[in-house]
This record gives structure tokens, C-alpha cells and sequence, in this order.
């Protein structure tokens, strides 16, 4: 299992990315977290197979139809701490 921490940056909160995202995720088999940050960023962190994690972070530059993406950095990390994906 391979894990990664995505920080996703332009209009990306109140538009329901954070739901899109766990419910993409879901359906790729990950487990992580998508939460909100303070600068407006959504940060996501994900755990799963590599081409998982591929795709996820190829729909993370679309995000739902009310956001706008301006960037995503994809950066390695620890495997989180949980059996499913959460919000918060």
C-alpha cells in the first residue's frame, strides 16, 4: 500500500469537494482523509494501490462542477490511520 498527501488549492471549499472527494476515493478503494485548511486549500490524504492513487490525483484537478482548481501538489507520506475515507 502506498500513500500520498495531495494539497489542492483555488476555489475548493463550500462547493462539496470534500464529499466529491471521499466518494471518489470510495470508488477507487482508498482510505484517507480530505479536510479543509485555514489559507482555503483542501489537503487529501490517501492510501492505496499506485494506480488508485494515479487517478485520484488526475480527478483532483476536476473536482466537483462548482470548483475551480488552481493547483494540486502531490507530496509522499505515512499510511493513515484508518480502514475508510472521512471528511472533516
Amino acid at each position: 500500500m502506498q500513500a500520498a498527501r495531495f494539497v489542492v488549492s483555488g476555489v475548493v471549499q463550500a462547493v462539496g469537494y470534500r464529499a466529491a472527494t471521499r466518494q471518489r476515493a470510495a470508488a477507487l478503494g482508498l482510505v484517507g482523509h480530505a479536510r479543509n485548511q485555514a489559507d482555503g486549500s483542501v489537503e487529501v490524504v490517501a492510501a492505496g494501490r499506485a494506480a488508485s492513487l494515479d487517478a485520484l490525483e488526475a480527478w483532483l484537478w476536476q473536482g466537483p462542477p462548482a470548483a475551480t482548481v488552481a493547483a494540486v501538489t502531490r507530496t509522499a507520506c505515512a499510511v493513515p490511520p484508518t480502514e475508510d475515507f472521512l471528511t472533516g
